[in-house]
């Protein structure tokens, strides 16, 4: 069914109509069509362009109409094979309508066009879906604090360049990923500040003609406020670009932890055993077991990024106001969503059922010299200069290298020969422990630190 044919001689072009009909992707709009539609039929109402009694019929018809869609499994599939003939959402529900009313139903989309409409449906469908990815992400990093808890205690080498560098805790790097996800989670409460302002009543552009209440209308459809000019209002999709930022850069702190967890699980790091549920195996070599879920939190980020660009894109040369361009938008914010869920709910099952194995984990902090900085410190706390001391443990460690040994398998009077101030004691400062307990500063590693940096993401979670 077509809204717009009456200026028009002969059906349109097939190919035309395949390119031009949105239905097989903005059915997913229903539920926002039908609730927006009852609200418009009331201010309309109140406006005086319906009686009562006709107000009444049609809030009955459409909330019959969504009654019978949510009782649907879900899915294109859910609909009457009739529904294929419809060019968009908005004609499906106006023709079910009027097959259910009449021509009362003719009347619901006085003063209203498809370009407030669409606007507005979008924006509640996407409202909805970030208050969905706000709770997965809840769930993400509520299972990034539970792995920080479980492993406070594990010591791991923190990495530079891929290089060893200096110890951490275990609990210090999930607490890392944890901060990224509650970054992301502030990005999306932020952007939808400015995806809940209702577009309804703008019209195609001008605005209605129609004595219409928007600030009501926006109040009854849970909007902050009505939007404050109709031009902008029908055209701008900057809410859909700035939400789909919101989810690539979630997907891209994702995608950077399952990299690391990747790495973990690999027979060379062999610092984590992934559980059987989110791996899989090879069809030619039997010995595998191989990180897929990591993977494709590693993969679907570059899908992320492609809605972005997509959508900006599509955006980058519009004029005012709308244009046929911008039923583009939604497939990327679509997917984008789809996605993302995907991977947050994939998260905890990835890390509550992982394995650390702590004792590979110590053994790689204690090679590879992680601890060179820590007798910079200790030479630096002898009064000598930092660039001194940093030049004197790098010929240090070259000798280390040499013997085969590590700082600590260096004597007393080796590491006294390259620099005569160290005394005994700095065997007691080359060790994990001590090192680790230096840094109980607010944000660092240390375990008091990491102890109470573990109990305030609790509180806010």
């Amino acid at each position: 069914m077509a809204l717009w044919g009456g200026r028009f001689e002969g059906g349109s072009d097939p190919l035309f109509t395949q390119l031009n009909d949105s239905f097989p992707f903005d059915y997913r709009l229903l539920r926002q069509d039908i609730v927006g539609s009852i609200a418009w039929a009331r201010a309309i109402s109140v406006a005086g362009v319906l009686n009562g009694d006709e107000s009444a019929a049609l809030e009955a018809a459409l909330r019959a109409l969504l009654a019978e869609h949510e009782a649907q499994p879900g899915g294109l599939d859910s609909f009457p094979a009739s529904a294929g003939r419809d060019e968009d959402v908005h004609s499906y529900v106006e023709r079910r309508l009027i097959e259910a009313v009449g021509s009362l139903g003719k009347k619901l989309h006085t003063g209203r066009s498809r370009n407030d409409q669409v606007a507005t449906d979008v924006r509640m469908w996407t409202r909805d879906a970030i208050d969905a990815r706000q709770r997965e992400l809840v769930a993400a990093r509520r299972s990034l604090v539970g792995l920080a808890d479980r492993e406070r205690a594990t010591i791991l080498p923190g990495y530079t360049h891929l290089q060893r560098a200096q110890p951490i805790l275990f609990a210090h790097w999930a607490l890392a990923y944890e901060s990224m996800l509650r970054r992301d989670e502030a990005r999306l409460v932020d952007a939808r500040r400015r995806v809940n302002i209702c577009p309804l009543g703008s019209g195609a552009l001008a605005g209605t003609t129609y004595a219409v209440d928007r600030a009501q209308l926006a109040m009854e459809l849970g909007f902050d406020s009505a939007s404050t000019n109709s031009l902008d209002a029908t055209a701008d999709r900057d809410f859909i670009a700035e939400t789909i930022f919101a989810l690539a850069q979630t997907s891209i702190h994702l995608s950077r932890m399952a990299e690391d967890l990747i790495l973990f699980m690999t027979q060379e790091y062999s610092f984590v055993e992934m559980p059987d549920a989110v791996t899989s195996g090879s069809s030619l070599m039997p010995q595998k077991k191989n990180p897929d879920a990591c993977e494709l939190l590693r993969g679907k980020s570059g899908r992320l990024v492609g809605s972005l660009v997509s959508i900006l894109t599509t955006m980058k040369g519009l004029p005012l106001a709308y244009n046929k361009d911008l039923q583009e938008d939604k497939e990327p914010l679509f997917d984008a969503m789809e996605q993302l869920s995907m991977c947050l709910r994939v998260v905890p099952r990835i890390l509550d059922g992982m394995v650390v194995r702590r004792e590979n984990c110590r053994e790689a902090a204690l090679d590879g010299f992680a601890n060179a900085t820590e007798l910079a410190d200790y030479l630096v706390g002898l009064g000598i200069p930092f660039r001194d001391a940093h030049d004197a443990v790098g010929r240090l460690v070259r000798l280390a290298i040499e013997r085969g040994v590590r700082l600590e398998g260096l004597s007393l009077d080796e590491l006294r020969r390259v620099c005569p101030a160290i005394g005994p004691e700095v065997f007691r400062s080359l060790e994990l422990s001590t090192g680790l307990a230096r840094r109980d500063i607010f944000g660092g590693t240390g375990p008091a630190a990491v102890a109470a940096a573990i109990e305030a993401a609790r509180a806010v979670l």
